[in-house]
């Protein structure tokens, strides 16, 4: 875990709920959220090990970094919620 990062609140969920969008046990859906940084935060499934070979040659990840992926529609749902900047 990196220790560099200002201290960061998440701000708000974007997009539907794991339980709106049909998860039993709401604990172990794909999510995303603001940061208070600006950034977002995704929980995703890690398939780094999968996916890094497969990168555009223009595309490049460092060793702290991993590819996570999310369901299409954790996506679709969020893009209401998503600034436009």
């Amino acid at each position: 875990m990196r220790n560099d990062y200002p201290a960061v609140r998440i701000l708000r969920r974007i997009g539907d709920s794991p339980r709106q969008r049909g998860s039993v046990t709401d604990t172990t859906c794909p999510d995303l959220f603001e940061l208070s940084d600006g950034s977002f935060a995704v929980i995703g499934t890690d398939r780094t090990e999968e996916l890094d070979a497969l990168l555009p040659d223009d595309a490049a990840r460092a060793d702290y970094e991993r590819i996570v992926v999310i369901t299409r529609e954790t996506l679709l749902r969020a893009k209401r919620d998503i600034p436009d900047v």
